[in-house]
């Protein structure tokens, strides 16, 4: 069965390019982003390691930290990481976990339990270690996101989704496009009372239906 919402994630210990991490330490606190990738020195995931790079100061504004995955080694992700820099013109100061046995990549469902490498893979044979997970402080699942390998990711709408995650976890839900600073949908089981106590005015659209300000 695969990884659900609120499921607890997995803990392991990998080795990195920064050295050794076990997973539910390394995100002690913080808010954390998992996001994988086929193989090394391939086009795409070049460019999203440099989007992910150049975000380092909004990931830090939010108390989030990133990680990425590969299936190949450490070796090879220290010399990828000079191309990633070359590409963005930003170092990437995240760790990058080294998959070779792809533990990580079936842990989290994103392979087969029985899938393996042949002697000399090509991305089309991991081509399904393509998905981003936001993690909570609980080390609970909040948000995940599969991507084929033709896609590049939108780290805006990634960075947005965080932003509504942590605003949901003040109580709030938010509406279709919803960025900060806009509107949130106060939850159905709210009774009016407790609304206006909480939130104080907000706005009846419909019975189901309540806005009020995000709250600080």
């Amino acid at each position: 069965m695969g990884l659900r919402i609120n499921d607890v994630v997995p803990n392991f210990t990998a080795e990195t390019d920064q050295g050794t991490v076990t997973f539910h330490d390394w995100i002690g606190d913080s808010w954390a982003i998992l996001f994988s990738h086929p193989k090394d020195f391939t086009p795409v995931c070049t460019t999203e390691f440099s989007a992910v790079a150049q975000l380092a100061d909004e990931w830090a504004a939010r108390s989030t930290k990133v990680i990425g995955v590969s299936v190949d080694g450490v070796e090879d992700h220290k010399k990828w990481k000079l191309d990633i820099e070359k590409y963005g013109n930003s170092a990437p100061g995240f760790p990058i976990i080294a998959d070779k046995g792809l533990e990580v990549s079936k842990a989290f469902d994103m392979l087969p339990a029985e899938a393996h490498l042949p002697d000399k893979p090509t991305p089309a044979d991991s081509q399904t270690v393509r998905s981003v997970f936001i993690i909570g402080p609980d080390k609970q699942l909040k948000l995940s996101m599969t991507y084929p390998m033709s896609v590049g990711r939108n780290f805006a709408e990634i960075l947005r989704a965080l932003d509504g995650l942590q605003m949901s976890a003040k109580g709030v839900a938010t509406p279709a496009n919803w960025m900060p600073g806009e509107d949130v949908i106060i939850p159905v089981p709210v009774s009016n009372e407790e609304a206006k106590a909480k939130f104080g005015e907000f706005e009846t659209i419909l019975p189901y239906l309540r806005k009020t300000k995000a709250p600080g």
